[in-house]
């Protein structure tokens, strides 16, 4: 049994600074087939960098407190506390609290299988220079930590700074 309180849990905030309290609950508890992440987004923070799916990973969020919106496919879902919305492997979302909103959102990801994404099964929809368009972009975490995007379509790359 492995037991840990949220406060207990060291903040590691995506390298993009989309938001500023992260906590890898699945990493303190040692999981393998579940991802859990805490989170506290405030005004105009997002829980992850972009527009994007996970192909190996289906997604479920939970919000505890405040009002969260995600952007999808199908136009924009809010999700009020107490909700939870939930997105398969393959659908596009990007989850966030408004900029205009008057609180912050609490709130938790669940992610199965597996503890961690698999970052070739991420992609992330952008625009390609190359191709003029909104493509779908594989991602990498380079070593320095930031995040090579490549374009599924034409192969060009840049990494996000």
């Amino acid at each position: 049994m492995e037991r840990v309180t949220i406060d207990e849990v060291e903040n590691q905030p995506n390298p993009m600074a989309v938001h500023s309290v992260r906590r890898p609950i699945s990493q303190a508890l040692g999981l393998s087939d579940f991802a859990m992440n805490y989170f506290e987004l405030e005004p105009g923070e997002s829980f992850s960098g972009g527009f994007h799916t996970h192909h190996d990973q289906e997604e479920v969020f939970y919000i505890q407190s405040g009002t969260a919106a995600f952007d999808t496919e199908n136009g924009t879902a809010t999700v009020d506390a107490g909700e939870v919305i939930r997105f398969a492997p393959g659908d596009f979302q990007q989850g966030y609290n408004p900029e205009d909103a008057d609180e912050p959102v609490v709130g938790f990801a669940f992610g199965a299988p597996g503890s961690q994404h698999d970052w070739d099964q991420i992609e992330s929809l952008v625009y390609c220079q190359e191709c003029e368009t909104e493509r779908g972009h594989g991602l990498e975490l380079t070593d320095d930590g930031q995040f090579r995007l490549t374009c599924t379509e034409c192969g060009n790359s840049f990494v996000l700074s």
